[in-house]
């Protein structure tokens, strides 16, 4: 595990474009794409990322190769305490369930802990069990439920 740097914006590109492929299709993925995933050009949204003091973008290593990654930011809200989100974070599939995914969120975690946030939320979208199961096993839970109506 390693924080990402300039040098690896291709890398996290691929990734990113990996995880849109992987939601897209789920329930709830089309609309994720367009409110909240990165905005193209996502070497320019990396950039930015990189750049600010109140997010975290960490590459997760198996074997010294890069085979996931995360980002987290610090939010601020309305009372003036501090949130922090992981808008992403995702790990190539035949890297799963070896520990690689709890890494990369243990490191954005204690990045929001260390800014002195009150918490950090996190998104699954619904029917993607595997990711609320992850989320959940590191001691995560629902605290809110975002209903929509397609028109």
């Amino acid at each position: 595990m390693r924080y990402a740097t300039s040098d690896d914006v291709e890398t996290l590109c691929g990734f990113a474009a990996q995880l849109a492929h992987e939601l897209i299709p789920m329930r709830g993925g089309a609309l994720w794409a367009a409110q909240e995933s990165l905005i193209e050009p996502l070497g320019e949204a990396f950039e930015t990322l990189l750049a600010s003091d109140d997010s975290n973008i960490v590459i997760g290593l198996l074997e010294g190769s890069p085979m996931g990654f995360g980002v987290a930011l610090v939010r601020r809200l309305n009372d003036g305490t501090l949130l922090g989100d992981i808008t992403e974070i995702w790990v190539e599939p035949e890297a799963r369930a070896v520990g690689l995914g709890e890494l990369i969120l243990a490191s954005l975690t204690e990045f929001c802990a260390e800014r002195g946030c009150i918490g950090v939320d996190a998104r699954a979208l619904p029917g993607h069990r595997q990711t609320k199961n992850f989320f959940e096993e590191q001691g995560f839970t629902a605290r809110m439920l975002t209903m929509h109506r397609t028109l």
